[in-house]
Order: structure tokens, then C-alpha cells, then sequence
């Protein structure tokens, strides 16, 4: 057996070992639990997640008006608020009347978002040049 085949069958036995071994598997796949800080941010930290978000602190609005209002695309906007949906940040109320209607407004969740809103524009506005012009 050469050096490089002998080289070769130990990689693969380290490899064996590695994957048999519980603990050596649970360090090489166990996830970090991230910070409260870090889950907040994935859940509502996108661009369009946050500009549906404000606008919705205004209140009720249906899918059209918020599309107007956001300028996200009908796909997009979708997308957002199904996620929203799902996080149990946005409800949906469907308005079967013609012409059919589907309203979007804010849970208890989702409206317990404005005093961070509200922070978070106090900061704009002390310190970023842009709010102030």
C-alpha cells in the first residue's frame, strides 16, 4: 500500500469514526441558540416585512391599498404577508361581498411593534442626516 493509499484509507476512517461517534455528531450539528435579539430581527427584519408592518400601524387596509402604498410588487407583497400571517404578526379578513375584498390589519403582536416603530424613528431622527432635511 503507497503513502497516498494509506493516506487515503485513514481520511476515510477518520470520516467512519466522526460520523458513527454521537458526539462528535451532535457537536458538528448542534445549532447555536441565537440572542431574543437575533430571532426579533429574522422575523420581522426585512426590508418589506417592516414597511408593511408601519404601514399597517395605521390600521386596517386592503391588499390593493397596500400595494399602493408600500410600491411592493402584487407578488411580493403577498409573499410578506402570508409570512406575517404565519408569525401570527398580520390577520387576514376576507370580505365575501362583491367586489370581493381581503383586509389585512395587525394582531396584538404585531401592534405591540409601534413603541419599537416609534424608538426607532427617534433615532432616525437624531442620528441620521436624511431626517432631518
Amino acid at each position: 500500500m503507497s503513502s497516498e493509499d494509506l493516506s487515503t484509507a485513514e481520511s476515510a476512517e477518520a470520516a467512519e469514526t466522526t460520523e458513527s461517534s454521537p458526539d462528535a455528531t451532535t457537536e458538528a450539528t448542534a445549532p447555536e441558540t441565537p440572542c431574543p435579539v437575533i430571532d426579533s430581527i429574522e422575523q420581522i427584519g426585512s426590508q418589506w416585512r417592516l414597511v408593511v408592518l408601519h404601514e399597517l400601524l395605521n390600521g386596517e387596509a386592503r391588499f390593493n391599498e397596500l400595494k399602493r402604498e408600500t410600491d411592493a410588487n402584487a407578488r411580493t407583497l403577498s409573499r410578506v404577508l402570508d409570512d406575517l400571517q404565519e408569525t401570527g404578526f398580520v390577520d387576514r379578513r376576507i370580505e365575501e361581498d362583491s367586489p370581493v375584498a381581503t383586509y389585512y390589519s395587525l394582531t396584538d403582536k404585531g401592534e405591540s411593534l409601534a413603541p419599537v416603530f416609534e424608538e426607532i424613528d427617534d433615532w432616525a431622527h437624531e442620528w441620521l442626516a436624511e431626517c432631518e432635511a
